[in-house]
């Protein structure tokens, strides 16, 4: 029987009408925090947007803290370059021309008798290009003994060390010392081994080179039109050293934690900060090859590229750790989420190393028993001592990266192999009584 629309409703009718008015009205209040986890989830993108952009920066400032700040750090950078084939053919070169345009090969026959002096003079129109190519043969292969020995290494470690702090001076725009800038080249005066090869050559019975003025020449460790440019550039980021990735760090932690869905974020900020490493890595790689082609002719293109490897290596080593760590941590993030395939292979983990266990027959007890109970927080445990150790390494590169996490992956499996429930397993295969058996 339906009730007339003029009559007043009963209380139960009335009540529950004021508690659907109630309920509608308290869901129109709460219609504009729909818009929160948009707010949310922009300013979150934001975050992670702005620590991908500074990644490859912060990367960049710190490779040139190290190289200003630590002349141990500058000096193994370019140790190597002593033993490097194209360095030392560069260098005996240089040093060989150097040395024969002062050295005058008529003071070679000073000690000629006056009365044999025309006939010799008459000699060397005729033999006086054999000659020279003579002395310059000596003098060259002299210098090419010296530059590939252990004191050549030496004094090249020792210019090196000494020549720091005008190494930092002609990238920021100074000049002065045994490195300088002049007209965007950066160059490293040869004189300590144009004298230690003075000395060879007059022990091998050269005397007239004891006679060779001290000699300053160049050798070019750097040259392009945009190095003059670039000095502000590595003054900016010197000043902001290691604080940029501090930030950088801290932006796409934020940006993680402001984010509605933490993990997927997680795994978002991780990979965005490791394609950005990436992008640096080929840009050092496209900057070379431009570089190498932008150098003038008399520049050793080999000698050029090994003295870009050796300053480019700490940034190099740095894209690698960076987009190692970025893989691992969105890896990690990825597996301990609950979707589907993520899933599928935590339980392709556990069931392999639970047959691996069962097969083994591993008896739990109460080892077993605790390490269940204790399942969780042991798992966190690895994770934060894994983090430790890559925090306190000093400078790790990717594969130190990589060990790091094959360690704490293997420890993992260990915790996954001893954890027991306590709960009865099947028996293995020929362990149990036939059926039908005595």
């Amino acid at each position: 029987m339906e009730r007339d629309p003029d009559q007043p409703a009963a209380p139960d009718e009335s009540a529950e009408l004021e508690a659907l008015r109630a309920r509608v009205a308290q869901l129109e209040a709460r219609t504009p925090a729909r818009h929160r986890p948009r707010v949310r989830s922009f300013f979150a993108v934001l975050l992670i947007l702005v620590a991908a952009v500074l990644t490859p920066l912060s990367i960049m400032s710190s490779w040139a803290s190290e190289v200003a700040g630590d002349t141990d750090r500058y000096v193994a950078m370019m140790k190597p370059l002593a033993s490097d084939p194209d360095v030392q053919a560069a260098v005996t070169n240089r040093v060989t021309g150097a040395v024969m345009e002062h050295l005058d090969v008529d003071a070679l026959l000073a000690d000629v008798a006056p009365a044999d002096r025309p006939v010799v003079d008459k000699a060397l129109e005729k033999l006086g290009g054999p000659l020279t190519a003579g002395v310059t043969s000596l003098v060259h292969g002299t210098v090419e003994k010296f530059v590939t020995s252990d004191a050549f290494a030496h004094v090249w470690t020792g210019l090196n060390r000494s020549a720091h702090a005008s190494v930092v001076k002609a990238l920021t725009g100074q000049g002065g010392g045994a490195v300088k800038l002049t007209d965007d080249t950066v160059t490293l005066d040869l004189a300590p081994v144009i004298d230690r090869v003075k000395e060879r050559l007059v022990d091998r019975g050269l005397t007239v080179a004891g006679k060779i003025p001290e000699i300053h020449t160049d050798f070019t460790v750097l040259t392009s039109d945009s190095v003059g440019k670039a000095t502000k550039g590595f003054r900016a980021l010197q000043i902001i050293g290691v604080w940029l990735p501090v930030v950088t760090v801290v932006l796409a932690a934020g940006g993680v934690l402001l984010a509605v869905r933490r993990r997927r974020a997680l795994v978002t900020a991780a990979l965005a900060v490791a394609v950005a490493a990436a992008l640096l890595g080929f840009g050092l790689a496209a900057g070379r090859a431009f570089y190498l082609d932008s150098l003038p002719s008399e520049v050793s293109q080999p000698a050029a590229g090994a003295v870009f490897d050796a300053l480019a290596g700490y940034l190099r080593a740095g894209v690698r750790l960076v987009v190692t760590l970025g893989v691992v941590v969105a890896l990690a993030a990825w597996l301990t989420g609950g979707g589907r395939a993520a899933t599928r292979v935590k339980a392709m983990w556990s069931g392999g190393i639970g047959a691996v266990r069962d097969a083994a027959g591993f008896p739990g007890g109460p080892v077993g028993r605790w390490v269940h109970r204790a399942r969780r927080p042991l798992n966190w445990s690895v994770v934060v001592v894994a983090a430790a150790v890559l925090v306190a390494w000093n400078r790790p590169t990717g594969l130190v990266t990589v060990w790091i996490a094959l360690c704490a992956l293997f420890v993992l499996a260990v915790v996954e192999f001893l954890d027991d429930d306590g709960a009865p397993r099947p028996a293995a295969p020929g362990n149990g009584r036939v059926m039908g058996g005595p």
